[in-house]
Protein backbone atom coordinates (compact mmCIF):
# COMPACT_ATOMS: atom_id res chain seq x y z
CA UNK A 1 0.00 0.00 0.00
CA UNK A 2 1.25 3.30 -1.14
CA UNK A 3 2.43 6.01 1.67
CA UNK A 4 0.12 9.42 0.98
CA UNK A 5 2.57 12.36 0.90
CA UNK A 6 2.39 14.82 3.54
CA UNK A 7 0.72 17.94 2.54
CA UNK A 8 3.31 21.25 3.01
CA UNK A 9 -0.12 23.21 4.00
CA UNK A 10 -0.01 25.45 1.14
CA UNK A 11 0.72 29.09 1.40
CA UNK A 12 4.72 28.93 0.36
CA UNK A 13 4.48 32.56 -0.88
CA UNK A 14 3.07 33.72 2.11
CA UNK A 15 6.04 36.02 3.30
CA UNK A 16 5.31 38.25 0.26
CA UNK A 17 2.42 39.51 2.01
CA UNK A 18 4.83 40.51 5.40
CA UNK A 19 7.01 42.14 2.81
CA UNK A 20 4.25 43.89 1.13
CA UNK A 21 2.70 45.06 4.33
CA UNK A 22 6.51 46.51 5.92
CA UNK A 23 7.13 48.61 2.04
CA UNK A 24 3.72 49.64 2.10
CA UNK A 25 4.50 51.22 6.17
CA UNK A 26 8.13 52.21 4.72
CA UNK A 27 6.24 54.28 2.12
CA UNK A 28 4.08 55.66 4.80
CA UNK A 29 6.60 56.77 7.04
CA UNK A 30 9.12 58.50 4.31
CA UNK A 31 5.75 60.42 3.08
CA UNK A 32 4.75 61.72 6.58
CA UNK A 33 8.14 63.05 7.12
CA UNK A 34 8.67 64.50 4.03
CA UNK A 35 5.12 66.21 4.79
CA UNK A 36 6.34 67.45 8.51
CA UNK A 37 9.47 68.58 6.85
CA UNK A 38 7.57 71.15 4.27
CA UNK A 39 4.79 72.10 6.49
CA UNK A 40 3.98 76.01 5.88
CA UNK A 41 3.67 78.26 9.15
CA UNK A 42 0.16 78.99 8.65
CA UNK A 43 -0.70 74.84 8.53
CA UNK A 44 1.36 74.75 11.68
CA UNK A 45 -0.33 77.69 13.00
CA UNK A 46 -3.68 76.24 12.09
CA UNK A 47 -2.73 73.07 13.82
CA UNK A 48 -2.05 74.67 16.87
CA UNK A 49 -4.80 76.75 17.12
CA UNK A 50 -6.98 74.18 17.00
CA UNK A 51 -5.25 72.14 19.72
CA UNK A 52 -5.50 75.38 21.82
CA UNK A 53 -7.76 77.88 21.09
CA UNK A 54 -6.43 80.37 23.48
CA UNK A 55 -3.04 80.05 22.28
CA UNK A 56 -1.27 83.80 20.82
CA UNK A 57 0.69 84.17 18.22
CA UNK A 58 4.62 85.35 18.92
CA UNK A 59 7.23 86.60 16.43
CA UNK A 60 10.66 85.38 17.93
CA UNK A 61 13.18 88.49 16.76
CA UNK A 62 16.41 87.26 15.61
CA UNK A 63 19.25 88.56 16.84
CA UNK A 64 21.25 91.12 14.96
CA UNK A 65 25.16 90.73 15.27
CA UNK A 66 25.15 94.91 15.70
CA UNK A 67 23.08 95.06 18.76
CA UNK A 68 24.00 93.69 22.25
CA UNK A 69 23.49 90.24 22.93
CA UNK A 70 25.06 86.72 22.43
CA UNK A 71 25.40 87.16 18.86
CA UNK A 72 27.15 90.62 19.12
CA UNK A 73 30.72 91.19 18.73
CA UNK A 74 31.62 94.10 21.37
CA UNK A 75 35.74 94.55 19.78
CA UNK A 76 34.15 94.65 16.38
CA UNK A 77 35.69 98.24 14.63
CA UNK A 78 36.93 99.60 11.59
CA UNK A 79 35.22 99.61 7.95
CA UNK A 80 32.74 96.55 7.35
CA UNK A 81 34.19 94.98 4.06
CA UNK A 82 31.79 95.45 0.55
CA UNK A 83 30.52 92.92 -2.00
CA UNK A 84 32.65 93.48 -4.62
CA UNK A 85 31.54 90.23 -6.16
CA UNK A 86 30.10 92.05 -9.34
CA UNK A 87 33.00 93.69 -10.31
CA UNK A 88 35.07 90.76 -9.57
CA UNK A 89 33.04 88.63 -12.01
CA UNK A 90 33.30 91.12 -14.90
CA UNK A 91 37.03 92.09 -15.16
CA UNK A 92 38.91 90.73 -17.76
CA UNK A 93 42.43 89.51 -17.57
CA UNK A 94 43.59 92.28 -19.08
CA UNK A 95 41.81 94.88 -17.14
CA UNK A 96 43.46 92.75 -14.16
CA UNK A 97 47.02 93.31 -15.55
CA UNK A 98 46.04 96.91 -16.14
CA UNK A 99 44.71 97.81 -12.79
CA UNK A 100 48.12 95.94 -11.06
CA UNK A 101 50.32 97.98 -12.79
CA UNK A 102 48.54 101.21 -11.72
CA UNK A 103 48.80 100.23 -8.52
CA UNK A 104 52.36 99.55 -9.03
CA UNK A 105 52.92 102.85 -10.14
CA UNK A 106 51.27 105.12 -7.47
CA UNK A 107 53.12 103.09 -4.77
CA UNK A 108 56.48 104.38 -6.82
CA UNK A 109 55.11 107.57 -6.82
CA UNK A 110 54.24 107.63 -3.34
CA UNK A 111 57.78 106.36 -1.94
CA UNK A 112 59.52 108.81 -4.19
CA UNK A 113 57.11 111.23 -2.63
CA UNK A 114 58.05 110.31 1.02
CA UNK A 115 60.63 111.75 3.09
CA UNK A 116 61.69 108.54 4.39
CA UNK A 117 61.56 107.11 0.79
CA UNK A 118 64.82 105.17 1.28
CA UNK A 119 62.98 103.25 3.65
CA UNK A 120 60.30 102.09 1.38
CA UNK A 121 61.20 99.48 -1.48
CA UNK A 122 58.87 99.17 -4.21
CA UNK A 123 59.02 96.27 -7.06
CA UNK A 124 56.90 94.21 -9.59
CA UNK A 125 57.20 90.73 -10.96
CA UNK A 126 55.32 87.64 -11.61
CA UNK A 127 51.97 89.28 -11.58
CA UNK A 128 53.11 90.87 -8.01
CA UNK A 129 54.02 94.04 -6.26
CA UNK A 130 56.45 93.57 -3.67
CA UNK A 131 56.68 96.48 -0.88
CA UNK A 132 59.19 96.61 2.09
CA UNK A 133 59.24 99.03 4.48
CA UNK A 134 62.06 99.46 7.13
CA UNK A 135 61.65 98.47 10.47
CA UNK A 136 62.04 102.39 11.17
CA UNK A 137 58.94 103.16 9.37
CA UNK A 138 56.26 100.60 11.59
CA UNK A 139 58.21 99.71 14.66
CA UNK A 140 60.27 100.69 17.59
CA UNK A 141 63.55 98.09 18.10
CA UNK A 142 62.05 95.02 19.87
CA UNK A 143 58.60 95.97 19.67
CA UNK A 144 55.84 94.75 17.58
CA UNK A 145 53.50 97.88 17.74
CA UNK A 146 52.62 100.02 15.42
CA UNK A 147 54.35 103.72 15.69
CA UNK A 148 51.25 106.75 15.57
CA UNK A 149 53.71 107.84 12.83
CA UNK A 150 53.17 104.98 11.20
CA UNK A 151 49.64 105.29 10.19
CA UNK A 152 49.59 108.07 7.67
CA UNK A 153 51.91 105.76 5.43
CA UNK A 154 49.42 102.57 5.37
CA UNK A 155 46.46 104.50 5.34
CA UNK A 156 48.03 106.19 1.43
CA UNK A 157 48.54 102.63 0.60
CA UNK A 158 45.12 101.51 2.08
CA UNK A 159 43.61 103.69 -0.16
CA UNK A 160 45.43 102.78 -3.32
CA UNK A 161 44.68 98.68 -2.52
CA UNK A 162 40.84 99.70 -2.22
CA UNK A 163 40.61 101.16 -5.56
CA UNK A 164 41.71 97.78 -7.46
CA UNK A 165 40.43 95.52 -4.93
CA UNK A 166 38.66 93.85 -7.57
CA UNK A 167 41.60 93.26 -8.90
CA UNK A 168 43.77 91.65 -6.07
CA UNK A 169 43.91 87.71 -5.39
CA UNK A 170 45.63 88.20 -2.39
CA UNK A 171 47.74 90.96 0.24
CA UNK A 172 50.54 88.45 2.49
CA UNK A 173 51.92 90.54 4.96
CA UNK A 174 55.63 88.87 6.36
CA UNK A 175 56.93 89.88 9.11
CA UNK A 176 60.85 89.80 9.44
CA UNK A 177 63.39 90.40 12.30
CA UNK A 178 67.61 90.14 12.20
CA UNK A 179 70.11 88.20 14.03
CA UNK A 180 71.10 89.75 16.55
CA UNK A 181 74.44 87.97 17.13
CA UNK A 182 76.30 86.81 14.63
CA UNK A 183 77.27 83.85 16.10
CA UNK A 184 74.19 83.41 17.73
CA UNK A 185 70.61 82.59 16.25
CA UNK A 186 67.80 84.81 18.17
CA UNK A 187 65.81 82.48 20.88
CA UNK A 188 63.39 80.72 18.19
CA UNK A 189 59.96 81.89 20.50
CA UNK A 190 61.25 85.93 21.07
CA UNK A 191 62.18 85.74 17.22
CA UNK A 192 59.00 83.91 15.83
CA UNK A 193 56.86 85.50 18.03
CA UNK A 194 58.03 89.70 17.25
CA UNK A 195 57.73 88.55 13.42
CA UNK A 196 54.47 87.09 13.64
CA UNK A 197 53.30 90.10 15.84
CA UNK A 198 54.62 92.86 13.64
CA UNK A 199 53.01 91.47 10.76
CA UNK A 200 49.22 90.44 12.73
CA UNK A 201 49.15 94.42 13.78
CA UNK A 202 49.90 95.36 10.01
CA UNK A 203 47.18 93.10 8.76
CA UNK A 204 45.00 94.07 11.76
CA UNK A 205 45.32 98.10 10.63
CA UNK A 206 44.41 97.07 7.09
CA UNK A 207 41.43 95.18 7.94
CA UNK A 208 40.26 97.79 10.63
CA UNK A 209 40.65 101.06 8.32
CA UNK A 210 39.42 99.78 5.17
CA UNK A 211 36.69 97.68 2.89
CA UNK A 212 39.10 95.25 1.74
CA UNK A 213 38.29 91.18 1.93
CA UNK A 214 39.60 90.24 5.41
CA UNK A 215 39.54 86.59 3.64
CA UNK A 216 42.28 88.18 1.32
CA UNK A 217 44.74 89.09 3.75
CA UNK A 218 47.71 87.50 5.25
CA UNK A 219 49.71 87.20 7.72
CA UNK A 220 52.92 85.47 8.40
CA UNK A 221 56.00 86.36 11.03
CA UNK A 222 59.56 84.66 8.84
CA UNK A 223 61.80 85.63 11.68
CA UNK A 224 65.32 86.26 10.87
CA UNK A 225 65.40 83.03 8.39
CA UNK A 226 64.97 85.40 4.77
CA UNK A 227 68.28 87.83 5.28
CA UNK A 228 68.27 90.29 2.33
CA UNK A 229 71.63 91.61 4.13
CA UNK A 230 74.59 90.20 6.23
CA UNK A 231 73.79 90.67 10.09
CA UNK A 232 77.60 91.43 10.39
CA UNK A 233 77.35 95.35 10.38
CA UNK A 234 74.61 97.78 11.94
CA UNK A 235 73.08 98.90 8.38
CA UNK A 236 72.60 95.25 7.45
CA UNK A 237 71.09 93.87 10.46
CA UNK A 238 68.21 97.46 9.69
CA UNK A 239 67.51 95.94 6.36
CA UNK A 240 66.76 93.25 7.73
CA UNK A 241 64.36 94.47 10.45
CA UNK A 242 61.62 94.64 7.78
CA UNK A 243 57.74 93.91 7.09
CA UNK A 244 57.07 93.09 3.40
CA UNK A 245 53.81 93.30 1.87
CA UNK A 246 52.92 90.75 -1.42
CA UNK A 247 50.31 91.99 -3.28
CA UNK A 248 49.28 89.26 -5.71
CA UNK A 249 47.04 90.04 -8.99
CA UNK A 250 44.44 87.74 -9.57
CA UNK A 251 44.68 85.06 -12.11
CA UNK A 252 40.97 84.36 -13.95
CA UNK A 253 42.76 80.91 -15.50
CA UNK A 254 43.40 79.76 -12.19
CA UNK A 255 40.83 80.76 -10.72
CA UNK A 256 38.57 79.00 -13.65
CA UNK A 257 40.87 75.77 -13.17
CA UNK A 258 40.28 75.40 -8.88
CA UNK A 259 36.22 76.28 -9.70
CA UNK A 260 36.69 73.31 -12.43
CA UNK A 261 38.41 70.49 -9.89
CA UNK A 262 37.43 71.80 -6.84
CA UNK A 263 40.44 72.76 -5.41
CA UNK A 264 40.36 75.21 -1.99
CA UNK A 265 40.90 78.19 -2.74
CA UNK A 266 39.97 81.69 -1.91
CA UNK A 267 36.05 82.31 -3.32
CA UNK A 268 35.59 84.73 -5.72
CA UNK A 269 32.17 84.96 -6.16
Amino acid sequence: MALKKKSSGGGGANWMDTYGDMVTLLLCFFVLLYSMSSISEEKYAALVMSFNPMAQQTITPIPDASTDGPSSDPGQSGVAPTDDSEDRNLKTQEEIDADIAALFQSLQEFTQSQSQSQNITVQQGGGKIYISFNQAVFFDGESSYLRPESYPVLDSVIEMLSGVKSSIDEIRVLGHTAQASPNRPNRVSVDRTLASGRATNVVVYIQEHSDLDPGRLISEGIGQWRPVASNDTREGRAANRRVEMIISGRDLAAEQFQQAVGLPGVSVQ
